[in-house]
């Protein structure tokens, strides 16, 4: 691991002086690509050297221990030292392995979003737009930009199914591990009996695709344009802008009608459509692991659940890592950060458990 590490940071200093080079800033295809890889080099270069030089200080202060006529107050303030320092080593080797883990090549990537209403009727399709708050609320404050590619909402606000673009670095790193069945339990509003309902909402996490992650045959999609229809049946706009794309190898379908500008509709469709060919390209890589990730999105059914929003105990729990909060409406509020860390610690964990065997 130490040699690796040298490697690395002898490639680092490298690309270092060459991102400085005046004749590679002019090429500027090359310069960024040298520059994406020096960003993606820069924390654990930075972490080595910071753990070198805290090895460099152990190494003197154990030496100066062994040197004669060391009075006992200088002794402890070395010994106490010498602890700290050792602390210190331990915990940023242990930040080394984790950042020399194979890294996800999608983690950078902007996301798409996909919620729907699940079991539960009207009451999953309310909760399905809590979601979609909840989400639209997380992105903002980490500064990312979001765009509704594709929506249908119900009479009374709720959501059948949306699909929304989240811009914006690491998106998908932070975002991947919410991919699964939501559960809420409350009284419903038209609920006169104050009885509890259970009810369910799916989200689908995709890492939104590039052209030059997808190449799409332009043969292999069929083009079907309707006109676009609001909830209950009330039209959106009279002209057929609204689009269906079928792609005829994989029998995927996408639909799309939020803009009144066919055009429009069809980049938002094609963006959709990139994606879940991305996903579906992924799974088949992945073999069993994708398996278990499809059948975590799973169809909605109550009983397949990743986390429960109970709200009359005011509480929320991941069934994964079993983590409770007691902060619902914060959570509502997008304050979802305490399960991103838990849930990205323990598959750090696993990997690095994975990779002892």
């Amino acid at each position: 691991m130490l040699e690796r590490l040298n490697k690395m940071e002898a490639y680092y200093n490298e690309l270092t002086e060459k991102i400085s080079d005046p004749k590679i800033i002019e090429d500027q295809s090359t310069w960024r690509d040298l520059t994406k890889k020096h960003a993606s080099m820069q924390e654990t270069v930075e972490t080595f050297q910071t753990y070198r030089k805290a090895q460099e200080q152990l190494a003197e202060n154990r030496e100066m221990l062994e040197q004669p006529g060391v009075d006992k107050e200088m002794e402890e303030l070395v010994e106490a030292d010498i602890e700290a320092l050792e602390e210190e080593s331990e915990k940023l080797w242990e930040r080394l392995r984790i950042l020399l883990l194979p890294k996800d090549p999608n983690d950078e990537k902007n996301v798409l979003l996909e919620i729907r209403g699940g079991t539960g009727g009207e009451e999953a399709a309310l909760f399905a737009g809590d979601l979609l708050k909840l989400y639209s609320r997380y992105a903002e404050k980490q500064g990312w930009k979001t765009e509704l590619l594709s929506s249908n909402i119900t009479d009374i606000g709720g959501v059948k199914e949306v699909v929304m673009l989240i811009e914006g670095k690491g998106a998908y790193s932070r975002l991947k591990y919410e991919s699964g069945v939501h559960r809420v339990q409350r009284v419903p509003e038209t609920e006169s009996g104050g009885r509890i309902h259970t009810s369910a909402a799916t989200v689908a996490v995709l890492p939104e695709a590039e052209e030059v992650d997808i190449d799409i045959n332009p043969n292999d999609v069929r083009v079907d344009i309707f006109c676009s229809s609001g909830p209950g049946g009330q039209s959106v706009n009279t002209t057929q802008s609204a689009i269906r794309l079928t792609h005829i190898p994989t029998g995927l379908v996408v639909s799309c009608q939020d803009e009144k500008s066919q055009h429009k509709n069809k980049d938002k469709a094609m963006k959709v459509l990139r994606s879940r060919l991305l996903e579906k390209a992924m799974d088949e890589q992945q073999g069993e692991q994708a398996s278990t990730r499809k059948g975590m999105v799973g169809s909605g059914d109550r009983s397949e659940r990743i986390r429960t929003y109970n709200f009359p105990q005011g509480r929320v729990t991941d069934h994964r890592i079993g983590l409770t909060s007691y902060r619902l409406e914060a959570v509502l509020q997008g304050e979802i950060e305490e399960f991103i860390e838990a849930l990205t610690n323990a598959d750090q964990a696993e990997k690095l458990k994975t990779a002892q065997e």
